[in-house]
């Protein structure tokens, strides 16, 4: 295989593969301390360790972008991988996307606290935790795309199948909520906070999209 193909570069470079590894873990972890989150949002509602949770995610998606813009500095200035320089900042800048989805997600929580009626609260923990399986197939399959490029199309599937789950999950939640007694204005609020959370399972699969396409390049 050749030294383009196989990633050799950041290999070589240490740091920069640190960098690239870190950044993955910021995204990952985001996920777990968003789902852990949402579950405390629906069990206990808007209490100081939900905050924690939202600052941790804020904490990590800053992070993240500091690392982004540190590889994407290295990459050009040292002139590496140029062929493929582009698809790996492309990659990273969409990652980012998802943990900043995921914590916009929360914010809204935080600062709109919509009353959310038990009977909902078990199906917005479903779909928090379809929609975060999502993501960390994601990153698996991004992991692989640097490591192991053989196994990036079976972590995409898993995106792809956890993403439809979300939507049917989603399509659920919604009409249980229109069908429900609450006044209109409340049903549209609680809407956009199923809409808020299953969005970033289509984010994760528009990404999933993207890597099979660079995948596609690095094998041809």
């Amino acid at each position: 295989m050749s030294e383009a193909k196989d990633f050799t570069l950041f290999r070589r470079t240490r740091e920069l593969e640190n960098e690239r590894d870190d950044f993955l873990n910021k995204i990952s972890e985001g996920g777990l301390a968003f789902c852990l989150g949402v579950q405390i949002y629906m069990n206990h509602g808007p209490t100081a360790e939900f905050e924690e949770k939202l600052y941790h995610v804020n904490s990590l998606e800053n992070t993240a972008d500091t690392l982004r813009r540190s590889i994407e500095t290295k990459l050009y200035s040292q002139t590496l991988i140029p062929e493929s320089r582009g698809d790996v900042l492309g990659l990273l800048e969409t990652l980012d996307s998802v943990l900043n989805l995921m914590e916009g997600a929360l914010w809204g929580f935080s600062i709109e606290t919509p009353d959310v009626p038990e009977e909902f609260r078990r199906d917005f923990i479903e779909l928090t935790d379809r929609v975060v399986l999502s993501v960390d197939e994601l990153v698996k399959g991004a992991r692989a795309f640097f490591r192991n490029i053989e196994a990036v199309a079976d972590h995409n599937h898993k995106v792809m199948f956890y993403e439809k789950e979300a939507d049917k999950l989603s399509t659920k939640l919604k009409r249980a909520i229109f069908g429900s007694k609450l006044p209109l204005p409340n049903k549209v609020h609680l809407r956009s906070f199923v809409e808020s959370i299953d969005n970033i399972a289509d984010q994760a699969e528009d990404v999933a999209d993207r890597l099979a396409i660079y995948t596609i390049k690095r094998t041809v």
